[in-house]
């Protein structure tokens, strides 16, 4: 493996999209036009950033037009960075084979964002989970119960500031 050093430009990862990747990203500008939507390639996959008061009504296009029918969330993840977090949904096309990622960035301070269990029912666990780990309040979710930690628990442990205690073996 060749050594690095300080200033060299690092190689971007290839992005390559198979023939549905490219149909999707093609047929993405014209379907969000009415939004505000930043696509790119992610490695090989499209990705779709939305301001996060639009992620129910892009959600709601993404999952109705017939010629994307998102139909399936396969995953809901909340990725912490310095000063923002980002949520990203996963979404998959059983009709059309395709995929792809949807990202809405939220305040550290305050994140909410709609729920879209209206949706997806799959996204009930995702959301409370997202809520448990990084605090992420879900606006009109139905149980925001806790998911993973007892109810009472202090802090966000999926957060980067979050105090993590030594942990030690006996």
């Amino acid at each position: 493996m060749a050594e690095r050093h300080r200033g060299e430009e690092v190689p971007q990862a290839e992005t390559s999209l198979d023939s549905k990747g490219l149909a999707l990203e093609s047929a993405l500008p014209h379907v969000l036009s009415d939004h505000d939507a930043e696509i790119a390639r992610t490695v090989n996959l499209v990705s779709v950033v939305v301001d996060s008061n639009e992620i129910l009504s892009v959600c709601r296009l993404l999952k109705t037009d017939p010629t994307l029918r998102f139909d399936f969330l396969t995953c809901l993840c909340v990725v912490d960075y310095s000063d923002y977090m980002q949520v990203v949904y996963h979404l998959y096309s059983t009709f059309f084979h395709h995929m792809m990622t949807l990202k809405a960035n939220v305040d550290t301070e305050q994140p909410h964002l709609s729920s879209v269990t209206s949706l997806w029912s799959g996204a009930d666990w995702f959301e409370r989970e997202s809520h448990d780990l990084f605090g992420v309040l879900f606006d009109g979710h139905p149980n925001m119960t806790p998911l993973l930690l007892y109810e009472g628990f202090e802090g966000y442990p999926g957060r980067r500031n979050y105090d993590m205690r030594e942990y030690t073996e006996w």
